[in-house]
């Protein structure tokens, strides 16, 4: 399909890259195609970024049937701009798609759309150190029915967002606060899907967690509530002892993109990594061995994030004295460097305009 382009006659004055925060400001164009039975899914254009038009009955007001993804476009110091790995959130897209009666999409067309959008909207691209053009594409249904059924009737969209540190503590250590009373996902549900109504229900937790001043939920399986899942933002890694631990994908849990590449990395490294249940009883044990080296979150938000503080049921650890760890540190500068260019991109994660 040929993507019509539509450019803006009133160009938005860019902010301050020292001042982005994270999902604050949009650029000027947005990618936008349908779907409806009669022609799959069709017309898709780009055109100047403003509010959408839907009927007050569309059905994703009322159930939630919707699917979105996340990445980034990066500036690199030799010039060139650089995606990481766009056809593994576009192949995701089909398998939220999947869970959520949405009719498939053609994972390489979508990237096409995501290039062809970065490159009209480039200039928006932020060149300072940790800042980057996070892509948005998302899905929702629009049938004016109230009734429940999957919808007829969808619109793919794309919009991007100059952004920098998605936490304020940056590369700093966050604080977790072990959620025992909620649960967000359970297996043969929405958990490994990446739809509104997951972090929808993480929202209550979330709230209580900054009350007390802790930057996430860490959440536990929704059945035993002892087994570690993931945070709000991101997927969760454990060093014990020297071998690297997260949990395994059990059909509750999204399968991150970060946490695959993070995976890959680790293990070119020589390091032991493994995916399987892990209790939050074993970390706060092997805290107290002196064990738990170090724990850090992966995600395309804020590609590798350490974890300095626990806090499970007014039971408080700190891991590595509040400091990031030597395998964190390398982790971020390795994916960070091969995102931005600065480090040779051995695995083929990166793709440049």
């Amino acid at each position: 399909m040929e993507i019509k382009i539509t450019k803006t006659t009133s160009p938005k004055a860019k902010p301050d890259q020292n001042n982005l925060g994270f999902g604050t400001y949009f650029t000027d164009h947005m990618f936008v195609m349908d779907y409806c039975p009669e022609k799959g899914w069709h017309d898709p254009e780009i055109v100047p970024y403003a509010p959408i038009a839907l009927d007050p009955s569309a059905m994703i007001f009322h159930y939630g049937q919707a699917i979105f993804e996340g990445l980034k476009a990066y500036r690199c110091d030799d010039g060139k701009i650089r995606l990481f790995r766009p056809i593994n959130n576009m192949n995701r897209v089909n398998i939220s798609n999947d869970r959520l009666c949405i009719p498939q999409i053609d994972a390489e067309f979508g990237v096409e759309a995501i290039k062809t959008l970065v490159e009209l909207d480039k200039d928006w691209i932020p060149s300072n150190p940790g800042t980057s053009l996070y892509i948005r594409p998302f899905i929702i249904a629009t049938d004016p029915f109230l009734g429940v059924r999957p919808s007829a009737t969808y619109k793919f969209i794309i919009i991007l967002s100059p952004v920098g540190s998605y936490y304020k503590e940056g590369l700093n250590p966050v604080k977790l606060l072990v959620e025992k009373d909620y649960v967000r996902a359970v297996k043969g549900g929405i958990g490994y899907a990446k739809t509104p109504g997951n972090y929808a229900a993480s929202l209550k937790a979330g709230e209580k967690a900054h009350e007390l001043g802790y930057s996430q939920v860490l959440w536990l399986d929704g059945v035993e509530k002892k087994y570690i899942e993931e945070v709000g933002a991101m997927n969760i890694f454990f060093k014990i002892d020297g071998e690297i631990v997260t949990p395994e994908l059990n059909g509750s849990i999204l399968a991150g993109i970060t946490r695959d590449s993070s995976i890959q990395v680790l293990k070119s490294w020589g390091l032991k990594v493994t995916e399987r249940r892990i209790s939050i009883d074993e970390i706060y044990e092997a805290h107290a061995c002196g064990k738990l080296d170090e724990v850090f979150g992966t995600g395309t938000a804020a590609v590798i994030s350490p974890v300095g503080e626990l806090n499970y049921d007014g039971n408080k650890i700190v891991i590595g004295e509040g400091k990031i760890g030597e395998t964190a540190q390398k982790l971020y500068d390795t994916i960070t460097g091969i995102q931005s260019g600065k480090v040779e991109d051995t695995f083929g994660f990166t793709v440049t305009l």
